[in-house]
């Protein structure tokens, strides 16, 4: 009697055939929502921070991850060398810069 009732207070069917399927749909549907909110989102934010990163060139005014603003000088492979400011240059790994720093060169632009 026991078994019964607590079979019955956990959802069960007398045959337990649909109760499998019931509990899948809303871990299914959680996965979906949060693929369509946060993953997809995510990689497509990836996916152009790597083309942009893949796309430098020099004179590009960029800003790195660190905070820096300068203008590309020299580019390899996994280096990028930027002019922080007149005759000095820093090297920083391509995956170091976050983006364009246009809106950041002129700073009268954005008081005035």
């Amino acid at each position: 009697m026991f078994s019964t009732g607590l079979a019955y207070a956990l959802g069960a069917k007398g045959d337990g055939a649909g109760s499998g399927l019931t509990g899948i749909i809303p871990l299914l549907l959680m996965f979906v929502v949060f693929y369509f909110i946060l993953i997809r989102p995510q990689q497509k934010q990836a996916r152009k921070h790597q083309d942009f990163v893949k796309n430098l060139k020099t004179g590009d005014r960029v800003v790195t991850s660190g905070g820096l603003h300068g203008m590309v000088t020299g580019l390899t492979d996994t280096t990028v060398t930027l002019e922080i400011a007149d005759k000095v240059r820093v090297k920083v790994t391509r995956s170091a810069v976050a983006g364009s720093g246009q809106e950041a060169a002129t700073p009268e632009a954005k008081t005035g």
